[in-house]
């Protein structure tokens, strides 16, 4: 998170605060972090994250759209957030975000090799004097032994 922008958007009320995230994320290309509950006085603080431009949009859209529903008591914009502080923002108390796991290394499953059996391809000596065709050398390559008989057709020369 480090380098993103981040939005904090405290309204009283879940219904406000609902509003609220759903206009930021439909007004522009930011990530909902998730929301807080305070302890006490029923505030909701969302929490997003994104670009500084899209984050100012955002926020603005969201103010606007949760006032219509309840009251916003507090908003603010955080520019290129410090090293160090996703602790603070992805907190236990912040509800919505999924803590990382530690990453573990997949099985990595063995892989089995078909056997192909070898194929043989025919040599032939190209005759490439002007009077040769392609077909005087289709005539003359051996013959596949699934296949009954010469090519149907009169031959060229």
């Amino acid at each position: 998170m480090s380098g993103q922008s981040l939005g904090l958007i405290e309204t009283v009320g879940m219904a406000a605060a609902v509003e609220a995230a759903d206009a930021a994320m439909k007004s522009a290309n930011v990530s909902l972090v998730g929301y807080e509950l305070t302890k006490g006085g029923g505030m909701v603080t969302v929490k997003l994250e994104g670009e500084i431009g899209a984050m100012n949009a955002a926020v603005a859209a969201a103010i606007s759209a949760a006032s219509r529903v309840g009251s916003v008591y507090a908003h603010k914009v955080i520019a290129r957030t410090a090293q160090n502080i996703e602790h603070i923002i992805h907190s236990r108390e912040t509800v919505g975000v999924v803590q990382p796991e530690p990453e573990t290394p997949a099985p990595v499953a063995a892989q089995q090799v078909e056997e192909v059996p070898a194929q043989t391809i025919p040599v032939l000596h190209i005759d490439t004097s002007p009077g040769a065709s392609c077909m005087d050398i289709a005539d003359e390559t051996p013959q596949d032994p699934m296949k009954k008989g010469p090519r149907p057709g009169p031959k060229k020369k």
